[in-house]
């Protein structure tokens, strides 16, 4: 395979549209697009993603912004689709380093100035509000929005008018019939626009190896009422995406058919209820009770909404299953429903906390055995009515692991689309004028909030912590003179490798091996601090691999006196 092209500004000819993805091509998560013509440069999206067991101590990941970083006197501004973590949520941790406006819908806004606020940014950062279908220029770049929908208010496809072409950036989408809360796609704007002319859209991949359609929220509602109607004494407890505002709606007015009260249990569930009642969404419903509240109310008379879908361990629902939440508890026969399916990565957190609930004694509903989720993303016949619709010259599928990707690209030329572009992060690709083309790469790794610091998720700090979570370590401090002889016997301690009842056997064998070859070392080599350090290492490590099939971290500390 030869070493693709990597790009310089030089070499992004300043006549041309260009489209550069640094995240969300080639995972699902940490969604970053720059779109490049006339010399300037417009992001749209700017998320995060989130760690996993391979990641110890890192929750967030977040896109490398360096590439834009070095041309920010060129980068007009952030555009944000909607108002999903994997969007914006990298937004207050980089904005420092863009120092650029943001540009987005009402319900957007609110929810990103809330999160601004964590960071000390909520009076720093320019956001200017775009209403549903408005238009917008930034630069060489016409904007206009068309409503889509999706799993949150205010999803948005971004239309991208340049001199050269058209783009249509789909963000996340779906074409759900009654979606409950918010707009209908606005099929008239997607047609209008088909037969203007697409140079090419940029389009959701997420379940484009789904069959026939995503399914409506409308018909979720209409399956809580059924459901809720078997449990007549029981608490009802239901985990969903706490971004799902219709998912909100549906279970709250499934649960006011049934005479029960509402609670929200997390304090993302909060955030997101004050953002969208700020913007008129949620208004026919009365106010949620708060954890506190919930305790005082008989258990057949309330359903209380949790966060913790995914298995996260600090969310309400894992406090709950744990018995430690300070005011909500469920006991043996209440009924806990996952309103959500599990994202890949995220089993083993999920699986622990349904079987807490269970041996309890508690009643555990997954989307697996009743009617209670339907995606936000489109499935196989949504694609095919979309690219129907807007007919592009190009298809450039995003929004996916490569799977997903390819068979969106297969999809897309079965929909007689003319020229299908495959991408991965970096990639950068030209629109227009004339053929799309892959003309090379420019840089685009991962950063990650380790702490209280933003590090490169290829730091020295986090493979250690990861070799030292796989394999176990162990220390070694000698005490030696000048002249290489051993003033004590070595000090081992081993971390994560030895049960308790044979580290006093085990420990004693080790300080004999490392003594024994530093001892064989030759006089000048025992004078020698890296060579005593490595036999020291060695000797562990052997022993270890010998016992154990496994070579911890190793640290040897050489004190001379």
């Amino acid at each position: 395979m030869t070493q693709a092209k990597h790009l310089e500004t030089k070499d992004f000819d300043p006549k041309e549209l260009h489209f550069v993805p640094l995240g969300g091509a080639g995972e699902i998560g940490m969604n970053l697009n720059l779109y490049h013509h006339q010399g300037k440069w417009l992001m749209v999206d700017l998320g995060v993603s989130f760690g996993d067991e391979t990641t110890p101590g890192v929750d967030i990941i977040l896109p490398d912004t360096s590439f834009i970083e070095d041309r920010r006197a060129d980068l007009l501004g952030i555009v944000v689709t909607h108002a999903h973590e994997d969007h914006l949520g990298a937004i207050p941790h980089l904005w420092e380093d863009l120092r650029v406006p943001v540009w987005c819908t009402p319900f957007t806004a609110s929810f990103l100035k809330a999160k601004l606020v964590e960071t000390g940014l909520q009076n720093k950062v320019p956001i200017n509000i775009i209403p549903l279908g408005g238009k917008a220029s930034i630069g060489p770049f016409d904007l206009e929005l068309i409503s889509l929908t999706h799993s949150i208010p205010e999803p948005n496809a971004l239309v991208i008018r340049t001199s050269v072409g058209t783009v249509l950036h789909t963000g996340d989408w779906k074409l759900d019939p009654d979606p409950v809360i918010g707009l209908l796609a606005d099929e008239d704007a997607l047609k209008k626009l088909g037969r203007e002319g697409v140079t090419a859209m940029i389009c959701d991949s997420t379940n484009a190896m789904v069959p026939g359609t995503s399914g409506s929220e409308a018909a979720v509602q209409e399956s809580f009422k059924e459901l809720f109607g078997r449990f007549t004494d029981t608490r009802i407890a239901v985990t969903c995406f706490a971004s799902n505002v219709a998912r909100l709606h549906s279970i709250a007015v499934a649960a006011n058919a049934h005479g029960r009260q509402v609670a929200l249990a997390g304090r993302s569930l909060w955030r997101i209820n004050e953002a969208a009642r700020a913007n008129g969404y949620l208004s026919d419903l009365p106010p949620f009770l708060t954890e506190r509240e919930a305790g005082y109310v008989p258990r057949e008379k309330l359903v209380v909404i949790c966060t913790g879908s995914q298995g996260e361990p600090r969310a309400a629902l894992a406090r709950i299953a744990n018995d430690d939440h300070p005011d909500v508890v469920l006991e043996r026969n209440d009924v806990v429903i996952f309103s959500a399916r599990e994202i890949p990565g995220n089993e083993k957190g999920i699986a622990k906390i349904q079987n807490g609930l269970m041996r309890q004694g508690i009643q555990v509903i997954t989307a697996d055995e009743e009617f209670v989720h339907v995606s936000g993303h489109p499935a196989r016949d949504e694609l095919v009515q979309m690219y129907q619709w807007v007919r592009p010259k190009i298809a450039v599928p995003v929004h996916g692991e490569h799977r997903h990707l390819t068979v969106h690209a297969a999809l897309a030329r079965d929909c007689q689309v003319p020229e299908v572009v495959v991408p991965d992060d970096g990639m950068v690709i030209r629109l227009g004028p004339g053929p799309a083309a892959n003309l090379g790469h420019v840089h685009a790794g991962k950063l990650c909030i380790d702490g209280k610091r933003i590090v490169p998720l290829t730091n020295m700090a986090l493979k250690g912590r990861t070799r030292m979570a796989q394999a176990g370590v162990s220390m070694v401090t000698l005490v030696m003179t000048p002249r290489g002889d051993l003033l004590a016997d070595p000090k081992v301690t081993s971390i994560g490798l030895l049960e308790e009842d044979e580290v006093d056997e085990e420990t004693a064998d080790l300080i004999a091996r490392v003594r024994l070859a530093i001892e064989n070392l030759s006089k000048a080599a025992r004078m020698d601090d890296a060579q005593v350090k490595d036999a020291a290492r060695v000797a562990i490590r052997r022993s270890f691999s010998t016992s154990q099939g496994r070579k911890p971290l190793t640290e040897v500390h050489l004190v001379r006196i």
